[in-house]
This record gives C-alpha cells, sequence and structure tokens, in this order.
C-alpha cells in the first residue's frame, strides 16, 4: 500500500522550451518526474531519479523522484505531459481543461521501469 499524497500540476521552464519536441530526451526528462520534499523521500526509501508508482482512482504511472525543497509534506507535484495526464479525469467540467490540483493520490517506491511516451500514449488508447 503507498503513501497517501495531494497531487498537484502545472507548466516548468524547461517544459515549456521543449513543448515543440514532446519526443525528447530534454522533455522525457523534465515531465516524467515527480517533485517531492525531502522528508516524504526518506519516508518512501527512495533516492533521487529513483522510480516512484503514483496512483490516483483515474490511473497510475511509474515516474523519476526529484526532491524539491520548496515542495511541502504531502505534496507531490508532475508537470503537466502525458505521465500527468494519466493520472487526471478526463472531464473538464465544460472549461476544456482538466483538473491538475487538489488530486488525491498515492505513491510508493517502485523498480518497476518508466514508459517512453510513445509506449503511455497506448494505454491511453485501451
Amino acid at each position: 500500500m503507498g503513501t497517501k499524497v495531494n497531487l498537484i500540476s502545472g507548466r516548468t521552464i524547461v517544459q515549456g522550451q521543449n513543448l515543440d519536441n514532446k519526443l525528447s530526451e530534454e522533455y522525457f526528462n523534465e515531465v516524467a518526474t515527480c517533485e517531492l520534499n525531502k522528508a516524504d523521500m526518506e519516508r518512501l526509501g527512495v533516492a533521487a531519479d529513483g522510480h516512484v508508482k503514483v496512483k490516483t482512482s483515474f490511473g497510475e504511472v511509474v515516474v523519476k523522484a526529484k526532491e524539491k525543497g520548496g515542495t511541502p509534506e504531502g505534496i507531490i507535484f508532475i508537470p503537466m505531459g502525458p505521465w500527468a495526464n494519466a493520472l487526471v479525469s478526463g472531464n473538464t467540467h465544460g472549461a476544456g481543461m482538466p483538473q491538475y490540483k487538489g488530486i488525491d493520490a498515492e505513491i510508493e517506491k517502485t523498480e518497476e521501469e518508466m514508459l517512453h511516451v510513445k509506449d503511455l500514449m497506448k494505454t491511453y488508447m485501451k
């Protein structure tokens, strides 16, 4: 069983710089990540660049853990992109944009590999 956390998402500068090339290594390294507080990383037993599985009622993904000092305990941040999209509801409530903030999630350390964006997108089509 994973640790309960609150998931938020948003844009990052590096992500924005690579929007034209979403298959690039730079884009992958930026958006296939999960920023966590140091205390949460220690509680999970995960080191920087270790893999974590994030689950919500909408889906699950494996991403790379990144320590981020400004992230409060119990909050995780995954940049907007295919990995965050796998964890949010497709219901936009008429706004055309999914809810990317305040999503109940569970996180756990894993040895599973992260999916390449092409493979991740195939899971959406099922």
